[in-house]
């Protein structure tokens, strides 16, 4: 098994050097891509400065996020991608924790870590919370869009993702169309098609949190409209075992829209919050969806999912 650290950048060189730094650190050899678009400072020199320790492509013109991921995976070699932001880093050895429970199930196409969140000075804000029972499991392809549309399988940001490459070219990349709007969890929806999910309980990867970071900036309507669009994409790949009860997609959308109604007004933005209040708010279905989420943030809930524990 050989793994690609595929590494994304634009303008972004005080914090790229620590990704690609935390890349070449691993305890396990791995090969690192670097993956350019257009960056105006200094960059190109500093990479190609490092030789053949890393593999540097740079993008013909700007291209934005999701193409660059494309990029950086149909140039690697590696059979597994750990794709990072420049603004991240990986634990010394998570390429090699993620390639020993990998190495219990082959038929795994993607895993998950947990992650710590962290200020632009590296101080631990949180992390991210476990899911499902011991240091690793295993969920079944059968099993994982059923997870996610009950939201009991957050896989989590591309710091805490791997995937398989074939798995990830099969499905056709990530979606540039999202504009970094969840463009990560659409790609891990259809890599989810073709194979099993692994967990990992294990913080191996860190997640820079800015002030003002870009994902802030959408309108709380796209972002509502985003989300409600992976759920209708969620939807039609669960499986036929779990049809029979599954709520319906009408119920599904006035759940999400209940929790933007949160959102909304958490951030005090009570005219949104009542624009997505109706009808939603008179479902007694979403509000059960919504109970149902956030308990599970809380506890693993064994009678919705098959739980594989690998050790």
């Amino acid at each position: 098994m050989k793994f690609t650290i595929v590494i994304t950048t634009y303008n972004r060189l005080s914090v790229l050097k620590r990704a690609i730094d935390s890349a070449l650190a691993q305890t396990v050899n791995c090969e690192v891509v670097v993956v350019d678009d257009c960056s105006r400072d200094g960059t190109d020199e500093y990479v190609r400065s490092l030789g053949d320790k890393v593999v540097y492509h740079r993008n013909s013109r700007n291209l934005g996020h999701a193409e660059t991921v494309n990029a950086g995976v149909n140039l690697a070699t590696g059979d597994w991608i750990k794709p990072l932001d420049d603004d991240d880093y990986l634990a010394p050895n998570c390429i090699e924790e993620i390639s020993r429970v990998l190495a219990s199930r082959p038929e795994a196409v993607i895993c998950s870590c947990q992650a710590a969140q962290v200020d632009t000075n590296e101080v631990e804000l949180r992390r991210t919370r476990q899911v499902g029972p011991g240091n690793a499991f295993y969920i079944s392809q059968e099993d994982i869009h059923y997870g996610m549309l009950l939201e009991l399988l957050p896989f989590g940001t591309p710091a805490q993702v791997a995937f398989r490459r074939d798995a990830f070219l099969s499905s056709g990349g990530w979606d540039s169309s999202l504009d970094t709007n969840c463009d990560d969890i659409d790609s891990w929806v259809k890599i989810a098609q073709f194979g099993d999910a692994i967990f990992i309980n294990q913080c191996l990867a860190y997640r820079t949190i800015w002030p003002d970071s870009y994902n802030q900036k959408f309108s709380l309507e796209k972002r509502l409209a985003t989300n409600i669009y992976i759920k209708e994409k969620i939807y039609p790949l669960v499986n036929q075992k779990h049809r029979a009860k599954i709520p319906s997609l009408g119920a599904i959308r006035d759940y999400v829209k209940l929790h933007w109604v949160m959102v909304a007004f958490k951030q005090g933005r009570i005219i949104n919050g009542l624009e997505f209040a109706f009808p939603a708010l008179f479902s007694p279905a979403a509000w059960k969806l919504l109970l149902g989420a956030r308990l599970s943030k809380k506890k693993t809930d064994a009678s919705k999912l098959s739980y594989h524990v690998i050790y």
